[in-house]
């Protein structure tokens, strides 16, 4: 029987790169001219994998969503891993605004994915949907370089990242 190669396509981000981002984004606010005096705050959320945003109004919470973009960045977090949510007004002015972190990739992407590589006739090539990732497996190696050199070139609005590949 012909060996099957394969490989693992999965998103996420490192939680630990996340909260040194949230810690280094304190630290610049703390010291930051345009935020002396005021009540901005960061928390992070491990388990719900959310950070949560409030600041004094619309324009210093778009100030501090910047200087965490810049801290995830630096910190090579994928930032279109992140997910913005709506800003929400609340009492005497305050803004807020919470940030999801996508951990895996969902069942609509991942049903997007497996449609496209075989929309693309790559041969003998078959994906399989395993709870948050993917799995491509093929007898020929080069024919799984090219599923990733495909994958790498759409756009799904997460960053994929190749593990396991065997």
């Amino acid at each position: 029987m012909a060996k099957k190669n394969s490989f693992d396509v999965s998103t996420g981000v490192d939680l630990q790169e996340v909260d040194n981002a949230v810690n280094q984004a304190h630290k610049e606010i703390a010291t930051r001219y345009d935020f002396k005096g005021t009540d901005c705050t960061l928390k992070f959320d491990r388990d719900a994998a959310t950070v949560a945003l409030e600041a004094d109004d619309a324009y210093r919470l778009q100030a501090l969503m910047q200087v965490l973009r810049d801290k995830l960045a630096r910190r090579k977090v994928p930032l279109r891993n992140i997910d913005e949510g709506k800003v929400e007004e609340g009492t005497l002015g305050r803004h807020r605004q919470t940030i999801g972190l996508k951990q895996g990739i969902d069942q609509e992407t991942g049903k997007q994915i497996v449609k496209d590589i075989k929309a693309e006739g790559f041969k003998k090539v078959q994906v399989q949907i395993q709870g948050d990732e993917l799995r491509v497996t093929s007898p020929s190696r080069d024919m799984l370089q090219d599923v990733m050199a495909f994958l790498r070139e759409q756009d799904y609005g997460v960053e994929l990242s190749f593990g396991n590949y065997r």
